[in-house]
């Protein structure tokens, strides 16, 4: 496959060494990807799989700026451009990730993706930084990190494992969690991703700073940080105190329920621990070995529905809380539509799959109950569910509504990935599938492309799998 530079073009002279700026990217991979270098070029290639005689069937001449590139027919007939028709002489505006067949649709062309190079001093270079293990290990085990979190204010960084055995300790034994590091009173602690990153990279390069695989079972065993944790408060509270007025709950806004008064036999200690919840950003206290569960597994995010409702608790006295219909199990949920984001939100998949299910004279709840009991047999794979610990997800696990949504998406993916062709409408069945299938982006700002092309399949081109 060739390119060449149009002659007595000002701008066509013989393409240079250069890094190129735009390549085209043919669907079938027997052909070679191909690279324009000059800002104004004709494209002179094969057009048909079945022929190797090549032909001038285009010229793309890059517009002002890095985003688009504009394509001009050259070759006698029309060409396509994302499903639309380019008649002969006809130009029109491409961005990346268009997609372009050299000849009209039907007759066996070569189809091609185009896509912009980042320029060369906008490309991501890796940066190399020399750091010296010992100033990433954790000063509780002197191991390197394993979780990492980070203390606040004194911004210490230990592993999730260590640091809630030591915080579980100093609430027992003392009015405030110190660092084990300076002796500073801890206000906050939470995840810190970019440092465990770093403590990957270290690992990759030494292998022999790796811990044996039952140590690091241990401290996944101990480790109950799973979000940002707020620790103590500098208010003195007296025992018996009297119930705040109107304007002192106003004042006490982020204070949770039980610091203000024993419910359930428990009250917070002036320096316990506590989430914020994700929703109603209500305090709650951070009670690691109750069996009630104060974080949602599909997103790791804190939710306090469950928390008050195993405490009785319907009002908060002097903040927010959550009624338990927001966070509670799987099993005890419904749905009555379709969520909407379902099929990356593509309005006509989702129409397909609700007329599917009433072909099928069923509901969107018998349809989810069905995919429910398979999923929580572990008869479908779950290695594309939008959920993080996928693996640990069953029906009686609690979720937040964002992510049963998402569960639900997923199990009407299923759904409709297993459906045979002859139980689709007839206007659907006759659609061809969308070279990137579930992962196009295309389908999101063209009305045309997201009707016109089944996007409920697996992709078969770029680097996404199934």
């Amino acid at each position: 496959m060739t390119t060449t530079a149009e002659t007595g073009q000002s701008s066509g002279s013989k393409p240079s060494d250069d890094d190129a700026w735009a390549k085209l990217v043919p669907l079938d991979t027997r052909f070679s990807d191909i690279e324009i270098r000059c800002y104004d070029m004709v494209i002179c290639s094969e057009i048909k799989p079945s022929s190797l005689e090549k032909h001038e069937w285009c010229r793309i001449t890059k517009n002002l700026g890095q985003s688009s590139a504009t394509i001009h027919n050259k070759s006698s007939d029309a060409i396509l451009v994302d499903e639309a028709v380019v008649p002969k002489d006809g130009a029109v505006d491409i961005i990346s990730g268009s997609e372009i067949v050299p000849g009209p649709e039907e007759q066996g062309y070569l189809q091609y993706r185009f896509t912009i190079m980042p320029a060369p001093e906008s490309r991501t270079q890796l940066l190399q930084i020399s750091i010296d293990p010992e100033h990433a290990k954790c000063s509780i085990c002197l191991n390197i990190w394993h979780d990492v979190v980070t203390a606040a204010p004194c911004l210490h960084n230990f592993c999730n494992g260590c640091f809630s055995e030591w915080m579980r300790r100093s609430e027992e034994k003392h009015k405030h969690v110190l660092c084990p590091q300076c002796r500073t009173t801890v206000q906050y602690v939470g995840k810190n991703h970019f440092l465990k990153n770093i403590q990957e990279e270290i690992l990759k390069v030494d292998a022999a700073l790796r811990r044996p695989v039952e140590d690091i079972a241990v401290l996944d065993s101990s480790a109950s940080i799973q979000s940002n944790l707020i620790i103590g408060s500098k208010r003195k509270r007296r025992l018996n105190m009297p119930a705040p007025t109107h304007e002192e709950r106003d004042s006490l806004r982020l204070q949770c329920p039980q610091c203000v008064a024993n419910i359930g036999g428990y009250r917070c200690e002036h320096h316990g621990a506590h989430l914020q919840c994700h929703l109603c950003q209500g305090m709650m206290p951070f009670r690691a070995n109750l069996q009630v569960p104060l974080h949602c597994k599909g997103c790791d995010r804190p939710f306090c529905g469950a928390y008050w409702s195993s405490e009785n608790v319907t009002q908060g006295v002097s903040g927010p809380v959550c009624v338990r219909e927001t966070f509670r199990p799987i099993s005890e949920r419904t749905i009555t539509r379709i969520p909407f984001i379902t099929h990356e939100m593509n309005r006509h998949e989702q129409d397909i799959t609700q007329r599917c299910i009433a072909h099928m004279e069923k509901t969107v709840p018998d349809v989810v109950a069905e995919w429910l009991r398979l999923f929580n047999n572990r008869e479908i794979d779950r290695s594309r569910m939008p959920l993080n610990h996928a693996e640990m997800i069953t029906a009686s696990t609690h979720v937040c509504n964002d992510c049963y949504d998402k569960l639900v998406g997923f199990l009407l993916y299923w759904f409709r990935i297993t459906l045979p062709r002859n139980h689709l409408p007839a206007d659907v069945a006759a659609r061809e599938d969308c070279w990137y299938g579930y992962a196009c982006r295309t389908q999101h700002h063209n009305e045309d492309h997201a009707r016109k092309r089944n996007h409920v399949c697996r992709p078969t081109r770029g680097n996404h799998h199934f």
